[in-house]
């Protein structure tokens, strides 16, 4: 329990009614319940706000005003402050120190003596290990690869040799750092797919979160780079050789080919597919199943397979609908003017 006056200090906002409220949780508009905190950020939601029964909704400077029953707290993004508040009441869970008997850890690998490590986690050979970090059950950290302080690794994450994980990092269930690159050549004489020996590394800089499942491989040669403050959401693939700028967001299913180098911010919807070799510029954004075979401006915002202009791709889906009824009006109108040039 916590009052509102605390949590608007904690999210740097202004109540505007009761700051003695008591607040129990954090909920969305239409889910909340008396005594619940919310948010409101976006225009759309404006009938869930007028219906909600949230105690104190967290609002910006063009809000409507409050309905009855409800105080306000006006902040300057409602929807960050709303991701600190909820950290209020559910901060990282804890756990003690210490090494379980039934790990593995090798005699030449090094764990700090904060660190924890739960049952049937396997660290081999030339391994380090930092301080607070929490490896659950099924960890596997191979030869002369490190783990940053405060790093988390949910069960069954996979971090292959001499791979790096940054300070603070986030790894969910199956996610896989360091695979072999998909790197053949083909000898047709015999026929054969040759393996190309993929001697690189995958590096995580600091405060990178895995989704579960996701892959990052590692590079033919040189580093694979996840750069400082990325998310990776669940699926997603990385290949080898691939660069991703700080603070940039991979949504779900979405995969990169082979050297390509996204810059800082890009944001990759769903399903999103990247040719190799390419170029993306900061701050660009690739919309959901978007198929991308050449270079991206900054700043860009584009859509469809092939990708164009966002703006472009609404105008052109909006007329896919219609497409039988345009073709069928084409062959009547080409029948008209046949008809026209034989009566000449």
């Amino acid at each position: 329990m916590k009052r509102l006056g605390e949590l608007a200090a904690l999210v740097g906002g202004q109540v505007e009614g009761n700051a003695a409220l008591e607040i129990h949780g954090v909920a969305g508009l239409e889910e909340a319940a008396a005594g619940q905190l919310s948010f409101f950020g976006n225009s759309r939601y404006k009938k869930a706000l007028a219906a909600t029964k949230a105690s104190a909704v967290l609002v910006g400077a063009d809000a409507p005003p409050a309905p009855t029953g409800v105080t306000y707290v006006r902040v300057g993004n409602p929807h960050l402050a709303f991701a600190r508040a909820s950290q209020g009441f559910y901060p990282r869970r804890a756990y003690p120190a210490g090494r379980s008997d039934r790990a593995f850890i090798h005699a030449e690998a090094q764990v700090h003596d904060e660190a924890t490590v739960m049952p049937f986690v396997t660290i081999e050979r030339a391994a380090v290990v930092g301080a607070r970090a929490v490896l659950h059950p099924g960890v596997f950290v191979g030869e002369h690869a490190r783990i940053g302080d405060d790093a988390v690794l949910h069960p069954n994450v996979t971090v292959y040799d001499h791979c790096l994980i940054g300070n603070r990092c986030i790894l969910h269930a199956g996610a896989v750092v360091g695979a072999d690159g998909f790197g053949f050549a083909l000898d047709p004489s015999l026929p054969e797919h040759v393996k190309i020996p993929q001697a690189g590394i995958a590096r995580l800089e600091d405060d990178v979160e895995l989704g579960a499942c996701s892959c990052i491989d590692r590079a033919t040669l040189g580093e694979t780079v996840i750069g400082r403050g990325t998310k990776i959401d669940n699926l997603v693939q990385v290949a080898h050789n691939v660069t991703v700028g700080p603070f940039s967001l991979l949504c779900a299913q979405s995969g990169i080919s082979g050297s390509t180098r996204l810059g800082k911010g890009v944001v990759l919807g769903g399903q999103a597919g990247l040719a190799g070799h390419l170029n993306v510029g900061d701050l660009a954004r690739i919309g959901a199943q978007a198929g991308v075979p050449q270079d991206v401006e900054a700043g860009a915002l584009l859509m469809g397979t092939p990708t164009m202009p966002m703006l472009g791709w609404y105008r052109a889906s909006a007329t896919f609908e219609k497409l039988p009824d345009m073709a069928k009006e084409l062959r009547a109108l080409r029948k008209r003017i046949e008809a026209l040039e034989k009566e000449k």
